[in-house]
């Protein structure tokens, strides 16, 4: 089982668009997404990485991509995210027995669902609260390959925290980048994942992060 370091940072002097958000993160590691449990039936593998951190108001997650096709459909709260580029992360705050899926495409639109594993009794947050999920993104194609970045701050309101509930804690999580609905569809995953089908709502696989 992978374990991460959330370092505590400031930010306050901070430009709040791309590329301030990104230089006040430089210093951060970067994390690989790049476990590929159904590797057989789905070949192709993006490249991946994030970084994370927090101060008193938020959770920041850095992603960098690199994959052959950008996909960008869907632009409303809780619409069919998954098939775009996407971007993941799933946290519990109960020892697994209940966690929150935060997922996003290139564009920044988000799903935010909270419940069990059990995927039918899961419930979505409104699209106003989706919405202060504050997102900065960049785009490019170089020398013919696609690469994106999304920076996401998400204030720990949506998940009914403050800053002194997570300080100093451990919690469980995974990040995932996917796209169901891209010419090569993918799910790769930063902590492993043990079964035969594409799932990441199996919190038993997922990692531990720790709050500076």
């Amino acid at each position: 089982m992978k374990a991460l370091l959330v370092s505590k940072i400031n930010l306050s002097n901070v430009e709040l668009d791309y590329s301030g958000l990104s230089n006040g993160l430089k210093h951060l590691p970067w994390n690989q997404i790049d476990k590929s449990p159904w590797q057989n039936e789905y070949p192709y593998i993006p490249e991946a990485r994030f970084q994370i951190a927090y101060d008193e108001e938020a959770i920041f997650i850095h992603y960098d991509v690199h994959e052959e096709f950008v996909k960008a459909e869907f632009i409303r709260p809780n619409e069919n995210i998954w098939e775009d580029s996407c971007v993941e992360f799933f946290i519990s705050f109960d020892q697994k027995k209940h966690y929150y899926n935060a997922e996003f495409n290139v564009l920044g639109t988000g799903l935010i669902g909270y419940g069990t594993s059990d995927k039918a009794t899961r419930n979505r947050l409104s699209a106003e609260e989706i919405l202060t999920v504050n997102t900065f993104s960049e785009i490019k194609t170089l020398n013919g390959k696609k690469t994106w970045k999304l920076i996401l701050m998400i204030p720990f309101s949506i998940f009914g925290k403050s800053f002194m509930d997570v300080q100093g804690e451990t919690f469980d999580a995974n990040f995932y980048k996917c796209g169901d609905g891209l010419p090569n569809p993918h799910f790769i995953s930063w902590n492993d994942i043990k079964n035969e089908t594409p799932n990441f709502h199996l919190p038993e696989f997922f990692g531990e992060i720790k709050f500076q």
